[in-house]
């Protein structure tokens, strides 16, 4: 018999950047330390709130053993990727927007090419473009309202001075 699991209903991309937000609130990109220690702490509130009796032990240990098995590249932090593999975010949006874009020269690559007027930046429009390209390329389904709130929401999680397009250092964190 298995052990019960805590359910959680699919994120949007729009919730899971509240719930992002909610926990790194220093802003730099990590779940870490103290705001490791209360993602933890409501995570198994949550769990005891939905009736999953959870393991006996510490918190320090459950801790561990919750970083051994979320924390891939073992730095003792939880990086946005990470946390979308725990949070059942909508068609997996934010881990396939970070694959597309995994390596340095598949960035400029890409940074070119959707760089269209060449400004050096990538405005709403532009981006829209790039993710239209990268939910095909994932052969994810996707309508118009749906395009319109993943580029809001890459927006809203990039575009630091708020001047509603992305500067290069905004798109490469």
């Amino acid at each position: 018999q298995h052990a019960p699991h805590l359910h959680l209903a699919e994120l949007t991309a729009s919730q899971f950047l509240d719930v992002w937000r909610h926990f790194d609130t220093d802003g730099n990109g990590y779940i870490e330390g103290k705001e490791l220690e209360n993602f933890f702490q409501e995570l198994e509130s949550a769990r005891k709130g939905a009736g999953v009796d959870s393991k006996n032990g510490s918190l320090g240990d459950k801790m561990k053993e919750f970083m051994h098995k979320y924390d891939k590249n073992a730095d003792g932090k939880i990086e946005m990727a990470e946390l979308a593999q725990i949070l059942p975010t909508e068609e997996n949006f934010l881990l396939c927007f970070r694959q597309h874009v995994g390596s340095s020269s598949e960035f400029m690559e890409a940074w070119r090419r959707y760089d269209t007027d060449r400004s050096g930046y990538i405005e709403a429009n532009e981006l829209k473009g790039f993710l239209s390209d990268l939910l095909k390329k994932a052969n994810r389904p996707y309508d118009e309202p749906k395009l319109q709130e993943y580029t809001q929401t890459i927006l809203r999680m990039f575009d630091m001075n708020g001047d509603g397009k992305l500067g290069l250092s905004e798109m490469s964190r």
